[in-house]
């Protein structure tokens, strides 16, 4: 077992009781290459990857959350309310762009959580990514993560030249900005169940602050068609979105979803849009907030949350992507 002062990027998986040489070998074969990615593996997976149990493969990665904890990663599995509300003080924000936006997300965008975008197409969610991309990398003190960006575009809609445009607009070095997005393009929905899995060892690798989805469902929407893969369609998001939402507490990193949506025709009143994925990615999701068109601007509503009160509030789009009604000078459509 290795000693509590050891820093995170000292620790090995051999550190970890009961993995020897060989079990290491295959966990690293897997794609397991860290302490961080065994903590936040799936049981049934890594049962596959070593040949095992189920029962040895969550001894695993129970005794790597153990060492996590004893190296102060992790909070002990037990605290007291007002220790866990102090930490909760201490987390991150990112600015979205708009200050009504972030007084309504209670100062933006939260590290360890999941925020979920959901609207029609034109309701502003890439708009809000492009907008991230950019907002993400200032500092702290300025209302960003000071981070890098990954950005997971599962329908083809990121533009780096729009991303440029923000920077600019904003009065940031684009250049360094591009630099700092790192892009990942999945074309079908084994490849974005393989990228979420390898997760942390992108974070590690580009230092990134911030990670973006869009959009969640776009591909298992698209291959799993009709009632009889709708139970296999689901488990597997299932199994996407249990992965972000450790990944976003282990590696202490804000986490943003897009989603589409679907109407229901048997709503006589009221708005008929839902968001697609079914309760899935409803639970799993931290901050569920709906998007829709408003002439030229947009409204953002809370739908879900576990302490967000629940209300809306404008913005717009422009050249500096998303911002204030009453700070733009002009309108501008965007290409959602």
């Amino acid at each position: 077992m290795s000693e509590p002062s050891k820093s995170v990027a000292e620790l090995e998986i051999e550190d970890i009781d009961g993995v020897g040489p060989t079990t290491a070998r295959k966990m690293r074969e897997a794609g397991i290459n860290s302490v961080m990615e065994l903590a936040t593996a799936v049981p049934e997976e890594l049962a596959a990857d070593l040949g095992g149990s189920k029962d040895s493969a969550s001894n695993f990665i129970m005794a790597a959350q153990k060492l996590l904890r004893e190296s102060g990663v992790l909070d002990n599995e037990f605290t007291t309310a007002d220790v866990e509300l102090e930490k909760r003080k201490s987390l991150l924000r990112c600015t979205t762009g708009s200050k009504a936006l972030d007084e309504l997300l209670l100062g933006g965008i939260e590290t360890q959580a999941i925020t979920e975008f959901y609207g029609e197409f034109g309701s502003g969610k890439s708009q809000i990514c492009h907008t991230l991309c950019v907002t993400s990398q200032l500092p702290p003190s300025e209302g960003g993560l000071g981070g890098a960006v990954i950005l997971i575009d599962t329908e083809g809609t990121f533009r780096p030249e729009r991303v440029d445009q923000i920077a600019r607009a904003r009065g940031l070095n684009s250049d360094e900005v591009l630099k700092k997005i790192a892009i990942c393009k999945a074309y079908n929905s084994s490849h974005l169940e393989l990228v979420v899995k390898s997760l942390g060892k992108y974070i590690d690798d580009f230092k990134a602050k911030l990670i973006i989805i869009d959009s969640i469902i776009s591909l298992h929407r698209a291959e799993f068609a009709g009632r009889g893969t709708l139970a296999d369609r689901q488990q597997r998001l299932n199994g996407i979105m249990h992965k972000l939402v450790r990944t976003a507490e282990i590696y202490n990193v804000a986490i943003v979803v897009t989603n589409q949506v679907q109407s229901t025709p048997d709503t006589f009143f009221g708005d008929p849009t839902k968001p697609a994925g079914g309760n899935v990615i409803g639970h799993a999701s931290t901050y569920r907030v709906y998007l829709r068109k408003a002439g030229t601007d947009r409204v953002a509503k809370i739908i879900d949350s576990p302490y967000h009160p629940y209300q809306d509030t404008r913005f717009t789009v422009n050249e500096k992507g998303i911002d204030d009604i009453e700070d733009s000078p002009k309108k501008k459509k965007d290409d959602d």
